[in-house]
């Protein structure tokens, strides 16, 4: 596990992506934590605008980035003092030495040296004056001495990579394809690589380098994948499987914008991208491209949810296809914009004025979101409903290996919808007309007519529709019926969803605890159960993907064990839906801190419960004993 930190300016993340990237063509597992700054441009040096990326790399499957760095690249004092208490002792240290002078330790908060006391003793620390080898290394390129010590986070990621054998080659590739356009840029930073590289080769300060040797997965095409970019490809496969135009009315907000950057780039595949004025209009330009017959589509964050409420019912009533991401972030209000929550699955069920259910899915792994993005696109138009998808930050900005899938494997969307041709409905007096409200019998979904369709004129709106006629009405019994049929409508998705499945070696129920869980806790859930079922402990893990409607046999599930932990990154949403929906004690690990869960965490939690567990069962056994 390696943490590269530093400024915000230092590069840290160019340097852990180029990382990750030579590991995954190497052929490693891995898995990645950006880190970014939550406050925009914090004052240069400070703890506050410490920027990092954490890679956890492997020969075997892994889950999450990893705990505790092995090695942790500190570029200046504020990012040692930000990164230090995450080490454990014998983790080694790469300082830029040239870095720690007495401006830069009063800046970074130190009230001395930390090189110079004991604060450092249990970590191996390696001192390399980065700065300076960077700025020697590149005055070939003629590059000025500003620019050139800008190249320095090249010459740590040369360093990194000879500590831990990554191929040279494809860092090379990428920055001579990146920067063709300025070959001083480009020949300074292929320079500082190379010094870098060069410096851990021949400087003697390290016992050896290390070798991660390639995981052995299962056969197929990889690509290293994060989870914004897998949702914006799930959105251009949903559309090809559909036979649809993918509009996204849109406007930008950390950290879902990069879903807007890649969509932007697939023209050739019929999608269009809207960057609008503000989020309402955003997402109402969406509804306006469902109504045209595309798949219209928004993407946001919290904050943004919040505006689009108003028209995402609006689709309610109008029951038309719409697929709203939601990248979570730390709130409420403008909160923590670069930091990962789960705090919106509350608002996403609920949010809304009036009865107005709606379905939620959630993505458990970057890799994933390319598969739930499909999945919210069939149920969309297949139902002719909006979707909310909640994502976060942590899985928006992590990467993994992902297995391009065959095509032929994906499911054929143009199936599940079709758009009304001609009159569904025949009067009294003999005539053929469209009433927009004539239900499905067996999903509910109201018919799907494209605007300039012969014969198919009708009215949609916000007010509340006549059954079945889709004329006004303002008849209580007509309202409760159409409120009743809306709710029964996404009540009825749970018969359509694959059932909740568990990780139980003893079978269902076998366990003594079991884990439920959502979004990106999978990992370190995943991560933390292992560990536990590795010294004996008997414990089960669930993991959801569909929020509301919950799969049909979540009940029964929760039912069949003693006790059910539910880890959350919010204040215990999930619990309160579980408990009040099956009425069953389960118990929260909750933390709201903008930083996922540790494998660490959760194994600790897990014990306990069972411990717990243990405790009331030798009292139930002493109590009978005594009797």
């Amino acid at each position: 596990m390696i943490r590269f930190a530093g400024d915000s300016g230092d590069g840290m993340q160019l340097a852990g992506d180029r990382f990750t990237a030579s590991s995954a063509i190497f052929g490693n597992d891995l898995s990645t934590l950006p880190d970014y700054p939550a406050e925009i441009r914090a004052p240069a040096g400070t703890v506050a605008g410490v920027s990092a990326f954490q890679i956890h790399i492997s020969d075997h499957d892994i889950f999450t980035p990893g705990d505790h760095p092995n090695v942790l690249v500190a570029m200046n004092p504020a990012a040692l003092k930000a990164h230090l208490p995450d080490l454990e002792a014998g983790a080694a240290i790469l300082l830029n030495s040239d870095a720690f002078d007495d401006r830069a330790l009063q800046k970074a908060g130190y009230a001395s040296d930390p090189r110079a006391d004991d604060s450092l003793k249990p970590f191996k620390v390696y001192e390399v004056p980065m700065t300076s080898l960077t700025m020697e290394a590149v005055k070939p390129s003629g590059t000025k001495a500003r620019d050139a010590e800008r190249s320095k986070n090249f010459f740590a990621l040369g360093l990194v990579s000879w500590m831990y054998s990554r191929p040279v080659e494809p860092t090379l590739e990428w920055v001579a394809k990146r920067f063709a356009g300025n070959e001083m840029v480009q020949e300074a930073n292929t320079l500082a690589f190379k010094a870098g590289w060069n410096f851990g080769e021949t400087a003697e300060i390290f016992e050896s380098a290390y070798q991660v040797k390639p995981a052995s997965l299962p056969r197929g095409t990889y690509t290293n994948i994060s989870g914004n970019t897998a949702l914006a490809w799930g959105l251009v496969a949903a559309g090809q499987l559909a036979k649809l135009s993918v509009f996204l009315g849109t406007y930008p907000i950390t950290p879902a914008s990069d879903i807007l950057h890649e969509l932007s780039k697939h023209k050739n595949f019929g999608v269009r991208t809207f960057q609008a004025e503000d989020e309402i209009a955003g997402v109402s330009a969406a509804l306006g491209a469902s109504y045209g017959g595309a798949l219209g589509v928004t993407t946001t964050s919290g904050p943004g949810l919040d505006l689009k409420t108003e028209t995402i019912g609006l689709a309610i009533s109008l029951e038309l296809p719409l697929v709203v991401i939601d990248v979570q972030r730390g709130g409420p209000s403008t909160g923590l914009p670069t930091k990962t929550e789960q705090a919106d699955l509350l608002q996403a069920v609920f949010g809304r004025h009036g009865e107005a259910p709606l379905p939620v899915l959630a993505p458990s792994t970057p890799g994933d979101c390319f598969y739930i993005a499909i999945e919210a696109a069939r149920i969309a138009l297949k139902y002719r409903t909006p979707v909310i998808v909640l994502s976060d930050g942590y899985l928006a900005n992590g990467a993994e290996p992902w297995p391009i899938p065959d095509t032929a494997s994906l499911p054929d969307l143009s199936a599940e919808f079709g758009f009304a041709t001609e009159p569904n409905k025949t009067l009294p007096d003999g005539r053929q007309v469209f009433w927009p409200y004539l239900r499905d019998p067996e999903t509910l979904a109201r018919p799907w007519a494209t605007p300039g369709t012969p014969g198919l004129m009708h009215r949609l709106g916000g007010l509340e529709k006549a059954d079945g006629a889709g004329s006004v009405s303002y008849d209580p019994g007509n309202h409760e019926l159409m409120v009743r049929l809306r709710a029964q409508k996404v009540a009825g998705i749970a018969k359509d969803v694959a059932p909740v499945s568990v990780d139980d070696p003893d079978g269902l129920g076998g366990a003594d605890l079991l884990v439920l869980a959502w979004g990106s806790t999978y990992g370190a859930v995943q991560a933390g159960v292992k560990a536990v079922r590795s010294a004996g402990g008997r414990v089960a893990h669930a993991h959801l993907r569909h929020l509301n409607p919950f799969p049909a046999n979540l009940g029964e599930v929760v039912r069949s064990y003693r006790r059910v932990l539910v880890p959350e990154v919010n204040l215990g949403q999930l619990r309160k839906l579980v408990r009040a929906e099956f009425l069953v004690d389960a118990q929260g690990l909750n933390k709201v801190n903008g930083l996922p869960f540790r494998r660490i965490d959760i194994q600790l939690a897990i014990l306990a419960e069972l411990e717990a567990l243990a405790g009331q069962q030798n009292g139930s056994t002493a109590r009978k004993e005594d009797k």
